[in-house]
């Protein structure tokens, strides 16, 4: 409850020095309002279906390209750790690909789809992969060897060894790796949707950009860092303490 009342607190005070500094500034409002005027467009926006029609529009194509990067980076992470040769070869690429910012990938998704979902798909996919792939390659390698020692010991191998001491021992490290994930998901979601094809979030801020309403691009960040911190406190923060505790790590 504390915690909460400090967040409150702390943001009131952000609003008022934003909306004071915006009452001051000789800068026109267009080019930089006020919380009040922020907040009567987000408001008109949801109320009217503006906002509202973007925001799950982004969040279907979100969950699509997020569910595929995942299963991809548990996939390949799993090839990385389990085989030397793939390690030598993919491995090195997965690193050279994670410095590859999405909205490079644009003109490829372009050029390869055109201006529609498959392309906006293929960034976000693209764009949360390799981190993906990297946290689980990470969570496999890092598994102990005495853990594994003692389960061959036992008679696990194989499958039964990777369903009952790999996996589960990886999994704070694979659930680092789909929080990541889930950010860069949406940071590739905002470029490719920069394209103006299917509507979206990304597409009103590029609208608010074209149009000088600057009022409209910042109630679509609002938007955007009310969805992150929603689903960073309700899913991922959950599900890490969920794990830590089962596995002993917190009280």
């Amino acid at each position: 409850m504390i915690t909460a009342l400090r967040r409150v607190l702390f943001i009131a005070i952000l609003a008022v020095i934003w909306e004071v500094a915006s009452r001051l500034s000789p800068v026109p409002d267009f080019m930089f309002p006020g919380v009040l005027q922020v907040l009567e467009t987000l408001v008109t926006g949801i109320i009217g279906g503006q906002i509202t029609e973007a925001m799950f529009r982004s969040i279907g194509r979100l969950l699509f390209g997020f569910i595929i990067a995942s299963t991809l980076g548990l996939f390949l992470g799993y090839l990385i750790w389990r085989f030397k040769l793939i390690d030598d070869t993919l491995g090195f690429l997965v690193v050279a690909l994670q410095s590859i910012p999405s909205i490079v990938w644009l003109p490829l998704a372009i050029v390869w789809f055109g201006l529609g979902e498959a392309a906006i798909l293929f960034v976000v996919t693209i764009g949360a992969t390799w981190t993906m792939t990297m946290n689980t390659t990470s969570g496999f390698k890092n598994v102990p060897p005495l853990y594994q020692r003692v389960a061959k010991t036992f008679g696990s191998s194989g499958f039964h060894l990777l369903r009952t001491v790999i996996i589960p021992a990886s999994v704070p490290q694979i659930i680092s790796g789909m929080r990541l994930a889930w950010a860069f998901s949406w940071r590739a979601l905002m470029a490719g949707e920069l394209l103006g094809a299917g509507g979206g979030l990304g597409h009103l801020l590029e609208t608010g950009r074209s149009l000088g309403q600057m009022d409209l691009v910042i109630s679509v960040m609002i938007i955007i860092a009310i969805i992150g911190t929603i689903i960073d406190n309700v899913v991922f923060s959950k599900l890490d303490r969920s794990v830590q505790k089962k596995w002993g790590l917190s009280s």
